[in-house]
């Protein structure tokens, strides 16, 4: 049994990578500051409290456990505040992460899997997105996430830290055992809105934008469920750990769904009807983001079997119905 350090894990997405690794026989080590995680999360593994930037404490916890890969998810996230907030994304994300990979290489720790975004590419609308795609992102998020990927191909280049870069779509549902699920304090995702304005946790949902250049002027994303896409990162693990190099995934379903359609979808799966008001568009926000990439598919075997929109649905609401965090 291997140690892998898992920043973020803690998090919605951590968590469930968390639950996957012990499936495969690891033992996952969440690193977390729990300013937005939370330590009920934490189920699989023992927990390290601390920031990314706080290299002696991360110094510290590579020496205790000796990982043999890091995985790391621990990011800012949301793409509003990281137009209102540039600079707390490019400190938490870029120096964080830079930190951690400081860190990582002065320990040994060559094996390097790293959760990015569908948001380097931008707004590139009726371009099939892949591997190879230009990276032209349109918000602070997206931005970090493109420079940290930057960093780890010239660590590579002067040490030899082998890396796996997941750029995913829109990530989605639950666990279907309910021990770990999507809950962030605020909630800004779309289902999980969705679900606690039906159970009348808020009054509404805000639909932003309706005047997007799609069939029903709505966004369009790549729905991916969270069990699937941790699948693919243990599946970049052992990728890593076989010795066959940097590689770069992108992990969508190459579906694309409107923020309409999941509302139709969700009335279907719940049997309840969705209030929700039309607003503005916000700033950041992408007309349409789907993946065109069958590279995961081939080269490590993945395939995203729980992503339909209406299993992540019913996942998630089963989740939202049961399951919530209290510390």
């Amino acid at each position: 049994m291997a140690n892998v350090l898992v920043t973020g894990g803690a998090g919605y997405i951590g968590s469930h990578a968390c639950k996957a690794l012990k499936a495969a026989g690891h033992v996952p080590v969440t690193y977390d500051s729990l300013v937005t995680g939370w330590a009920d999360a934490v189920k699989f593994g023992p927990l390290e409290t601390g920031e990314l930037t706080d290299r002696a404490r991360l110094d510290a916890v590579f020496a205790q456990y000796k990982p043999v890969a890091v995985m790391h998810f621990a990011a800012l996230s949301q793409v509003g505040e990281s137009m209102q907030k540039p600079g707390l994304y490019w400190h938490n994300n870029v120096a964080g992460s830079l930190s951690l990979i400081e860190a990582a290489v002065a320990a040994g720790c060559m094996n390097f899997v790293f959760s990015s975004t569908c948001a380097t590419f931008g707004d590139q609308d009726n371009v099939v997105l892949d591997e190879n795609s230009a990276q032209y992102p349109i918000n602070a998020y997206g931005a970090s996430k493109r420079a940290i990927e930057d960093i780890l191909k010239d660590f590579d280049a002067a040490y030899g830290l082998k890396h796996v870069i997941f750029r995913y779509f829109n990530v989605a549902g639950a666990d279907p055992e309910g021990e770990v699920g999507e809950f962030h304090r605020p909630e800004t995702h779309l289902i999980p809105v969705m679900l606690e304005a039906i159970d009348g946790k808020r009054p509404a949902l805000t639909i932003h934008g309706t005047d997007y250049d799609t069939p029903d002027g709505t966004c369009i994303r790549d729905y991916v469920h969270v069990c699937d896409l941790v699948d693919a990162h243990v599946l970049g693990l052992n990728w890593l750990i076989e010795g066959k190099g940097s590689r770069v995934f992108n992990l969508g379903t190459g579906s694309g769904f409107s923020v309409r359609q999941v509302i139709d979808q969700s009335r279907s799966v719940t049997n309840r009807e969705v209030p929700y008001q039309e607003g503005p568009r916000r700033p950041g926000d992408c007309t349409k983001l789907v993946s065109g990439s069958t590279r995961a598919e081939a080269e490590l075997g993945w395939t995203p079997a729980r992503s339909t929109l209406q299993q992540m649905i019913a996942d998630a609401w089963r989740w939202h119905q049961t399951g919530h965090y209290t510390k």
